[in-house]
């Protein structure tokens, strides 16, 4: 059996060239394919940069405050949420908390709207 460092060591000292027109003589010779081990690992790859760039389609609206006009942000949340008033009253009281989360780009805009116009803060995640 050759001696394995030897043949690292050679493998080691080849051009990109030379590599690839060894990849080929290889993939004749043993009736393989390289591709399908490379085809193998670039989805996984390909998949967490995609995931990276992916655009986020799930925001949560986050009432951060309400603005020294409690009572008309109180109005808004419940009609946004079909909350009854006890139940808004508390959400309004212990803000920052979510109005509503796993919502569209444009509800949550909508809703954001809704609220600064009632005269509370709302941040977007």
């Amino acid at each position: 059996m050759a001696d394995i460092a030897k043949l690292v060591e050679d493998l080691s000292a080849l051009t990109v060239l030379e590599a690839a027109d060894l990849a080929k003589a290889l993939e004749e010779a043993w009736g393989v394919s390289a591709a399908a081990a490379v085809a193998v690992a670039a989805p996984a790859a390909g998949g967490e940069a995609a995931a990276a760039v992916e655009e986020k389609t799930e925001f949560d609206v986050i009432l951060t405050g309400d603005g020294g006009k409690k009572i008309q942000v109180i109005k808004e949340v419940r009609a946004i949420t079909s909350l009854g008033l006890t139940e808004a009253k508390a959400l309004v009281e212990g803000a920052p908390k979510a109005v509503k989360e796993g919502v569209s780009k444009a509800e949550a805009e909508d809703i954001k709207k809704k609220i600064e116009e009632a005269g509370g803060t709302v941040e977007i995640k």
